[in-house]
């Protein structure tokens, strides 16, 4: 019910001048309550963009009912279990993680749990998470009109999402350890 009242606000308050957003990053989307208030939020002019490992009940692309939905699915060397979502709320930005992926068994039948995270740094992470799998330019595949997917041609040489990832990983543990290094004794 929250997941469907913040899609619900976000289309309320889309305008010219203050864009709505909506961005999930799931392992599947099979919950049609979900799907279909995605879809009205589309035809409302709400960007939506989803990262979907697997299943996903809702198509990209179709006129008129998803034209400003884009479904994305990464494939790579690690298997995509993490759960994001995303509202920009009108410049009130909100993000959430849980446990619980947009299936009517998970959200209907299951204890799971979506909780929101306030902090500035960690709300960076996940920023950066959902930045770094919504590239286009990085080695994922995108859902057509049709429902297949492709490999986008400037993803096809590009650096896998998840080596972004790892890269930024290392960064800030070399970081975190010059730091520690120049730390005072005692501290």
């Amino acid at each position: 019910k929250a997941l469907l009242a913040r899609i619900e606000r976000e289309i309320a308050a889309h305008s010219a001048t203050s864009s709505g957003l909506i961005q999930f990053k799931a392992n599947a989307l099979e919950d049609v309550d979900i799907t279909r208030a995605l879809y009205r939020a589309s035809q409302a002019g709400v960007k939506v963009e989803l990262l979907v490992r697997d299943t996903c009940r809702l198509r990209a692309g179709l006129p008129g009912l998803s034209e400003n939905v884009r479904v994305v699915s990464i494939i790579g060397r690690f298997l995509e279990h993490g759960r994001i979502y995303y509202f920009r709320n009108g410049g009130e930005e909100e993000y959430f993680i849980g446990s619980a992926d947009c299936m009517k068994r998970n959200l209907e039948s299951r204890v799971e749990v979506v909780v929101p995270v306030e902090d500035p740094l960690l709300r960076k992470d996940l920023r950066a998470v959902l930045d770094a799998q919504l590239n286009p330019n990085c080695n994922a595949w995108e859902m057509q009109s049709d429902g297949s997917y492709v490999q986008p041609e400037s993803g096809r040489d590009a650096k896998s999402c998840q080596q972004v990832l790892i890269d930024l990983a290392e960064r800030r543990q070399r970081e975190a350890s010059r730091l520690k290094r120049r730390r005072p004794q005692g501290f």
